[in-house]
């Protein structure tokens, strides 16, 4: 696994404080705290490419190359087309299992840069760009990063790990994307409708129940494809990227055993 270095180490954790922050907002909003419900998707908006910049210099300055830039490319064009392809049906998403798998064997750093470039470039082939663009750029940049960070294992162990962690980073996506909008998908007179004049519990316990009614059947449905996905082709993906990194010198070769590489 590809390790971050002091600078892009620096520059993940600022691009996680900042998601934490935009996508917990809603919980901490309050009538007299002068931030409109409007405004703050616009004030994220802009940051968060700002934040992606910062993470795509400090990877490539510190342990990309040419090679790895031209991975993390033509990664992204595949994710690009796989995106359409699987168009999102009952949850069907064939975008997510690449990210685990890239994040795996790259890095935390490459697998983050890799979800939010995917997602963004992918947006502008569906006409998918909006307000929820930026959220769905970091969301996804957060599923190849934190597959990058998981712990160490090979064999049908790590097939089993990486499957456990594509049904739970769907369910996560699903649910960080769902409180991004749910302030403003519906309106003020339900009992699972945001309301500012509560606290952050009563308003986290309207959204579990916005999110139980109205997305389940979707969270589980890309949770599924990720584990089935993952199961039928990562032993050969993961095989292949990792030739591909000893080669563009992604990881130490002398840290991967020859019996990963065949």
């Amino acid at each position: 696994m590809n390790t971050l270095g002091a600078r892009g180490s620096a520059a993940v954790v600022v691009a996680v404080v900042v998601g934490a922050v935009a996508f917990s907002w809603p919980l901490f909003l309050r009538p007299e705290s002068g931030m409109s419900a409007t405004q703050a998707p616009i004030l994220f908006a802009v940051v968060l490419p700002m934040v992606l910049a910062i993470v795509l210099s400090e990877v490539a300055g510190g342990r990309m190359d040419a090679k790895a830039l031209a991975m993390l490319g033509v990664l992204a064009a595949v994710g690009t087309v796989l995106r359409p392809l699987s168009a999102g049906t009952a949850g069907f998403e064939l975008v997510f299992f690449l990210l685990i798998l890239a994040g795996r064997v790259f890095g935390p750093g490459f697998g983050f840069a890799l979800g939010a470039i995917t997602l963004f470039t992918s947006a502008l082939i569906t006409s998918g760009v909006g307000p929820w663009l930026p959220y769905q750029m970091l969301a996804a940049g957060f599923v190849g990063l934190f597959a990058g960070l998981l712990p160490p294992a090979r064999g049908r162990t790590e097939i089993a790990l990486l499957a456990g962690y594509g049904m739970v980073s769907a369910f996560a996506y699903g649910w960080v994307m769902d409180f991004s909008f749910w302030p403003f998908g519906i309106g003020n007179d339900t009992q699972i409708s945001f309301d500012a004049h509560l606290g952050p519990l009563e308003n986290l316990h309207r959204f579990v129940l916005y999110n139980i009614a109205t997305s389940m059947g979707w969270n589980l449905g890309r949770a599924l494809t990720n584990a089935v996905m993952i199961a039928l082709v990562g032993t050969p993906l993961l095989r292949l990227f990792r030739r591909t990194a000893r080669r563009a010198l992604f990881v130490d070769a002398e840290r991967v055993p020859a019996s990963t590489l065949r």
